[in-house]
């Protein structure tokens, strides 16, 4: 008798929660990660970092580029390494935390990440997109808001394959509507000066400078934490440089071309308590058909950025490794991340641009000492397998990488923060103000700088004392299945 296997039908929703992915089900090209962080990086919030550069910051166009190209470049190179990660063990970014930070100690790193992106991120490109949407339309702000969380948050509980295929459309026509603003923008600025045509850096110096690339390293590390999570289907024979590649090219060629146009709309029309998405669209930067077509963008583009953020934002809730016996527990995080991001983002609409400079170095404030951890702890482990210590029942400890996490976290803030509620101790008495205004930075913040390298030191200092575990030598493929890294997966 013969036979006949039935295939495995696919569910139009992805189900589970952050389990390994299982060689069978792996698929896709490295390429795809182009569009991936491509697509989420058109949207205002990226634009509007390059206005901030010159109109807040105080720099003259040429300095504002060549920080933001610093801060991009940092936050690309760390995209492309941790997205090469994913593969071997087919888990997301915060899973993968468990290992240099402990079971345990990783829910400091995943809460994080799940408040910023799951509920801080989502509320912010959710008040542009919406603020677009009404000017376009001329329906009320919280209506537009409560369309695009809807369709946000639809894209993202269809799961992984859904997200993928939407980023890779909305690079393509997002990418010619933003490029077309950008040529416009840069057409109209001043790009020998500085805000609303001014001098140059008037008021700028090393201090504004810093500011504006920690605010460019903020943004684009950003997505850093969720790097593995778009990967991790990927085959693990899949070449690392190719992964490393798309995504840092992504990463940084769509945040610096936005940039770039924002900071010259900036040199064109002056950014104050006015709404931003109007002035960049306005007659005075681009052409008025060129206008309305750039608000439809930055409509999907919040979408497009949103999709990974709710959807990343799930995988971070469930690698705290709270037990959802559900099988589509992703999709239902994710979904009341929606929920509570409407109304997160319908409170902050009031004051759109108010908190964002802070929101951005915050930011770089965690993922700066983050980055140091992992990677630290990432050549402590190398050549050697780490799936033993991913499953959620592991009850593996690492008292180096959480140690100094909130060392590279707290110390730094202390010294060098440069914040609207709080200043650091050595930054306080270098700034000056005029007018109730910060007329020169000082010596800026160095907050990211000094918190990656002081994580990394912390934690080779403390790894002979506390002598954390290794696996053994990774075998002839490379690859170990981790089991039991879902908290509500069956043992």
């Amino acid at each position: 008798m013969t036979t006949v296997e039935t295939p495995v039908k696919q569910s139009f929703v992805e189900p589970g929660g952050i389990e390994a992915i299982p060689v069978a089900r792996r698929h896709g090209s490295p390429w795809q990660l182009l569009a991936t962080w491509s697509a989420p990086n058109l949207e205002f919030a990226t634009v509007y970092v390059g206005v901030i550069a010159v109109a807040f910051f105080g720099l003259g166009f040429p300095q504002a580029m060549v920080a933001l190209v610093l801060g991009n470049a940092l936050g690309a190179i760390t995209q492309g390494i941790l997205s090469a990660w994913g593969p071997r063990d087919g888990v997301a970014q915060m899973v993968l935390g468990r290992v240099a930070f402990g079971t345990r100690g990783n829910i400091l790193p995943a809460g994080l990440n799940t408040v910023m992106a799951g509920l801080g991120w989502f509320a912010t490109n959710s008040v542009s997109g919406a603020f677009a949407l009404a000017t376009l339309t001329t329906m009320p702000v919280w209506l537009a808001l409560l369309i695009i969380v809807v369709v946000q948050v639809g894209v993202a509980i269809v799961g992984h394959n859904f997200v993928q295929l939407f980023e890779r459309y909305a690079t393509v026509v997002l990418g010619v509507i933003f490029l077309l603003a950008a040529v416009f923008a840069l057409l109209a600025g001043h790009l020998g000066g500085g805000a609303g045509g001014g001098p140059a850096g008037f008021n700028a110096g090393f201090g504004g400078f810093t500011v504006a690339m920690a605010a460019a390293f903020g943004y684009a590390a950003g997505w850093n934490p969720y790097a593995a999570d778009y990967t991790r289907y990927l085959a693990p024979t899949t070449s690392k440089v190719k992964i490393g590649l798309a995504a840092g090219i992504g990463n940084f060629v769509s945040c610096t071309v936005l940039m770039a146009a924002g900071a010259a709309a900036a040199t064109a029309v002056s950014f104050g308590k006015a709404n931003p998405t109007d002035l960049f669209t306005s007659a005075d930067v681009m052409p008025v058909v060129i206008g309305k077509l750039t608000l439809l963008a930055i409509f999907f583009g919040a979408i497009s950025a949103n999709a990974l953020n709710i959807y990343s934002g799930a995988m971070s809730f469930l690698a705290v490794g709270i037990r959802i016996p559900l099988t589509l527990r992703r999709a239902l995080v994710a979904g009341a991340f929606g929920v509570i991001g409407f109304f997160i983002a319908l409170a902050a609409s009031g004051d759109p641009s108010g908190s964002y400079e802070n929101f951005l170095l915050v930011i770089a404030y965690w993922i700066a000492p983050w980055l140091g951890v992992v990677l630290a702890d990432r050549w402590y482990r190398r050549g050697t397998g780490i799936a033993r210590f991913l499953a959620d029942d592991a009850r593996y400890v690492n008292w180096p990488g959480f140690i100094a996490l909130a060392v590279g976290i707290v110390v730094p803030i202390w010294l060098f923060a440069n914040q609207t509620l709080y200043t650091g101790v050595l930054v306080a008495p270098t700034e000056r103000f005029s007018g109730g205004f910060v007329a020169d930075y000082g010596i800026g913040d160095l907050t990211p700088l000094v918190g990656f390298v002081l994580a990394v030191v912390v934690y080779f200092v403390l790894v002979p004392v506390f002598r954390p575990a290794r696996g053994a030598a990774l075998p002839a493929s490379g690859y170990e299945e981790p089991v039991h890294v879902d908290a509500a997966s069956e043992r």
